[in-house]
């Protein structure tokens, strides 16, 4: 990271930002204030790399500081300077909102493409139930009318075989044997593998 250029003359007086961020860290408002005044520029110079977005720019760098005040008990000056620390903490806070956002937009571009597709499939299901239900009253009328009744009767109307052997007058094992072929003639014509 490049150092900060100062134009004025000598550094300014008063603690390094290393020991105004350990006294933030203890709850001391004033060192904060010095805090804030020292980063804000540069965090938001870190944001707005990352982010371009002005606004929002704006509103993570305040997220960034608010962070910072809630957070820096876990700064540890041995690890290296509370400018570093800082800067690290605001590019990571950049880099996630990018990262939200990216994944708002690519959810919403799925919901797009489901909810676009969920009405083409409906057509299309509609298109091929109505087919499907075309073939099999194609294939009823392949039937002789005795098969016919019977698998009318036991599969649209839920009727067991003792009653359609009952309404047809037939004796049940007549009715069992026509629906067998029945069947298997209906499974035939519709291509249906066994």
């Amino acid at each position: 990271m490049k150092e900060a250029v100062r134009i004025a003359g000598a550094p300014p007086a008063g603690p390094d930002l290393d020991e105004l961020l350990v006294r933030v860290a203890r709850g001391d408002q004033e060192a904060f204030s010095q805090v804030y005044d020292a980063v804000c520029g540069p965090v938001l110079g870190v944001v707005r790399s990352v982010l371009r977005d002005p606004a929002q720019s704006e509103e993570v760098t305040q997220e960034v500081l608010v962070e910072l005040w809630r957070t820096a008990a876990r700064y540890q000056p041995s690890r290296g300077p509370a400018l570093t620390w800082t800067l690290t903490l605001a590019h990571r806070r950049a880099v996630d909102r990018v990262r939200s956002a990216q994944a708002a937009a690519d959810r919403e571009q799925k919901a797009a493409r489901l909810g676009g597709a969920r009405a083409f499939d409906e057509v299309v299901e509609q298109v091929e139930a109505r087919l499907e239900r075309e073939q099999v009253r194609r294939c009823l009328r392949t039937l002789t009318e005795l098969q016919r009744q019977s698998v009318t009767l036991a599969y649209y109307r839920g009727l067991a075989y003792r009653e359609v052997a009952e309404l047809l007058a037939v004796p049940l094992g007549t009715v069992k044997t026509r629906m067998r072929d029945g069947l298997i003639r209906l499974r035939d014509c519709l291509g249906v593998n066994a």
